[in-house]
């Protein structure tokens, strides 16, 4: 039987096919392709910094099991963590066992530490913690000792412990050494801080990772929430109407998406309501050059 990656790759070679007239018609999920592979990935995924950082027997963990519950609902994959993120994996973890360990899952975390053996403690650790038997994704958190750790992860790439490596940062301090990095290194992902307001990795690291075939992995979309100061108590446009967004979140969301060097996005929430909003993006139109122009311009006039 064939897995749901074979089933999605499979799916990528075929033409264009038409649902019949009588087949209830839904928007389509908007996905990406991994450059290295070809493997395709729903373009919203989720991130756990601060909001996963709970006991795994904790009363929150109910709320946070339906948090996930409507990521994976709206056709969401990949879900990003990091030891640096208290006890976010272990939350994780409980949480996906919870839910059967859903077969959409692309596992993605970090190894945030110095030396090479206590690198590949980390890792193992965090196998444990999420609860799951090896990673799509392992990064390397923040470039910290990442000349040590690259080889290890290549390493476990060639054995089949990890998918796919990779390497992370929020800060822009780090972005010369991490375009250094994009240019002379063989990695699969990238991630990176990005938004509307935020646009400094339009200059260099987005154009590197189209040009190296680099997979990107969008951090902070709502610049920790600031973006909504902005917007709040605003009507929405009427071209964010037009491209099916409901709501500021779907708006920022979308602008972004609407880069064709960015692959996957990974908001952070832990309330239904509001991962509800973030998978409203997951799907429908995307914007053009023009329309995010326009979106832009909107942004800066609030």
């Amino acid at each position: 039987m064939m897995t749901r990656r074979e089933l999605l790759g499979a799916a990528a070679s075929l033409p264009f096919l038409t649902a019949p007239s009588w087949a209830e018609t839904k928007p389509a999920v908007i996905t990406r392709s991994i450059p290295s592979s070809g493997e395709l990935l729903p373009v919203i995924g989720m991130g756990s910094s601060r909001t996963f950082d709970v006991a795994p027997n904790s009363q929150m963990i109910a709320q946070l099991t339906e948090v996930v519950r409507l990521f994976f609902a709206g056709h969401g994959a990949m879900i990003d963590s990091s030891p640096m993120y208290g006890q976010a994996e272990s939350a994780l973890g409980a949480v996906l066992e919870k839910l059967g360990m859903p077969q959409a899952l692309f596992a993605a975390t970090k190894v945030w530490t110095y030396g090479t053996e206590a690198g590949i403690e980390q890792m193992q650790e965090s196998s444990r913690r999420m609860r799951v038997p090896a990673f799509d994704l392992m990064q390397i958190h923040n470039l910290r000792d990442w000349k040590l750790h690259l080889p290890t992860l290549r390493r476990w790439k060639e054995e089949g412990k990890i998918r796919y490596l990779g390497i992370t940062t929020s800060h822009q301090r780090y972005h010369p050494e991490l375009e250094e990095i994009m240019r002379t290194e063989a990695l699969d992902f990238v991630q990176f801080s990005y938004n509307i307001e935020n646009r400094l990795a339009e200059e260099r690291l987005l154009p590197i990772a189209a040009d190296r075939g680099i997979a990107t992995i969008i951090n902070r979309p709502y610049q920790r929430g600031a973006l909504f100061a902005k917007s709040r108590g605003r009507a929405l446009p009427t071209l964010a109407q037009e491209l099916g967004c409901e709501s500021w979140v779907q708006f920022y969301l979308k602008w972004i998406i609407g880069h064709p060097a960015v692959t996957v996005l990974i908001p952070a929430t832990s309330k239904p309501k509001h991962m509800r909003d973030n998978m409203g993006a997951n799907v429908g139109q995307v914007p053009d050059f023009t329309q995010r122009a326009e979106m832009l311009k909107i942004f800066e006039g609030l």
